[in-house]
């Protein structure tokens, strides 16, 4: 399982006016290529009267799943480049739809890749770029009468306190980036003298919104 990568936050769109032409750019994440094929379907029913809908996106750890549709538009003038913009910002699991409703002046075809291009970063700069860090959920089991010193110190660590569980003792459960696992558990057992009990409960992506 990958641990670490980028993609975009919430979907969103983005509109620009090129020429008279509107070119509206649309993204959004996709874990598989039938929820991306569903996300271009669904705009391209939203907006059934634009001139076109091109699409392009990438899916998985190593890019495995890559397509680019330039819908009618110069073979190479909108799909690619926009399959390029997500390449060069190193995002993954994402897919982008521009609609373009032609204005009557034609642009070219470096008009179109430039115009394609910018609908495209316009839409991913509307949608945010996030990172996605892998974490272990671990519990850390105390006696009471650490909990005071642990969860001051913890709350003013960089590693997450999702919630505490209070039994014959107290459960802490902690989000630790997974490269940082063996630095977390040194940590804990220093502060509270190896009397601690520490397991990983479970491992989920958090994501960090990126500027």
């Amino acid at each position: 399982m990958r641990e670490n990568y980028t993609t975009v936050g919430d979907s969103a769109s983005a509109e620009i006016l090129i020429q008279k032409s509107r070119f509206i750019g649309h993204a959004a994440r996709a874990e598989t290529e039938q929820q991306a094929i569903e996300f271009i379907d669904s705009i391209k029913l939203r907006h059934r009267t634009a001139t076109h809908n091109c699409s392009a996106y990438l899916i998985g750890e190593h890019d495995s799943i890559q397509k680019a549709n330039d819908d009618g538009e110069p073979s190479g003038t909108a799909g690619f480049p926009m399959l390029e913009v997500l390449k060069k910002k190193g995002l993954k699991d994402t897919v982008l739809v521009v609609t373009r409703y032609y204005g009557g002046i034609k642009l070219g075809g470096g008009g179109l890749i430039r115009a394609y291009g910018k609908a495209a970063s316009e839409a991913l700069a509307a949608s945010g770029i996030v990172e996605r860090k892998l974490h272990h959920l671990m519990k850390t089991s105390i006696d009471y009468t650490w909990l005071g010193k642990l969860e001051n110190e913890i709350r003013q660590s960089a590693f997450p306190l999702d919630h505490l569980d209070y039994t014959d003792g107290v459960d802490l459960y902690i989000y630790v980036p997974v490269e940082k696992e063996q630095e977390f558990t040194n940590w804990i057992n220093e502060l509270t003298n190896g009397q601690a009990k520490i397991s990983i409960e479970d491992s989920e992506f958090l994501e960090f919104k990126l500027l």
